[in-house]
């Protein structure tokens, strides 16, 4: 087999591999978007999939971290489905900016609807200001053969679990690049001016040079026939 053929099966087999990855790369329940602001109202969706081709998903539970209770949520329209928001008591009251919170949200369930195999389906949910940190959502998926996929995985799991639990990020962006000042643009002007200076007295040396030595010295045959 010539290299050539080589190389083409090798790309092809390839291109062939991430097509047939992708689909395992993107079907499972997770959040968009994935980041948000400390201290600012968070609108975010949970993304299901349907990655199955013999069955429908019919039921989607998603359990709110224990570990940072959300006082409040509340969840937009999505047709066909009917969305449920469960609470509970909290063993220990936490305090917020808007007072002592004794009980907290502990799941939202969306039912009634379906998601037809090659389709998704996006559920809104606000969930109010939250402080920076990662939230983990734990999501239980139910098909209508039965099947419930369990998307719990943390990080103990591993770098890529099967079943990643969808997770949010609250953390402040990076500031942007201060703006050059006037000051800056000066002298980066001034250093500019400085180097094309520079350079063209270079030149202007070299051809005062060249000018004061004269023309190059004659080759042996110019030389021999001038009787040198």
């Amino acid at each position: 087999m010539s290299r050539s053929r080589t190389i083409g099966t090798a790309v092809f087999l390839g291109i062939t591999g991430s097509l047939l990855m992708a689909p395992t790369a993107w079907a499972h329940v997770s959040i968009t978007p994935n980041t948000s602001v400390p201290g600012q109202s968070s609108q975010i969706s949970f993304r299901v999939p349907n990655e199955r081709d013999d069955a429908a998903t019919v039921r989607l539970e998603v359990v709110f971290p224990a570990d940072r209770p959300l006082p409040t949520a509340s969840v937009g329209d999505v047709p066909g489905w009917t969305a449920t928001i469960h609470k509970q008591k909290l063993a220990t009251p936490v305090k917020t900016d808007d007072g002592e919170v004794t009980d907290a949200v502990s799941s939202i369930t969306w039912e009634g609807g379906r998601i037809e195999p090659g389709h998704f389906q996006q559920f809104p949910v606000s969930l109010g200001r939250l402080d920076a940190g990662k939230l983990m959502f734990k999501a239980l998926q139910t098909y209508s053969n039965g099947t419930v996929v369990r998307w719990i995985d943390g990080p103990e799991a591993g770098a890529d679990p099967e079943h990643p639990a969808p997770v949010l990020t609250v953390a402040t962006p990076p500031a942007p690049p201060a703006p050059e000042t006037g000051a800056d643009v000066f002298a980066r002007v001034l250093g500019t001016v400085g180097l094309l200076s520079g350079l063209t007295s270079l030149g202007w040396w070299f051809t005062g040079r060249k000018r004061a030595t004269g023309a190059e010295p004659a080759s042996v045959e110019d030389r021999a026939k001038a009787g040198v």
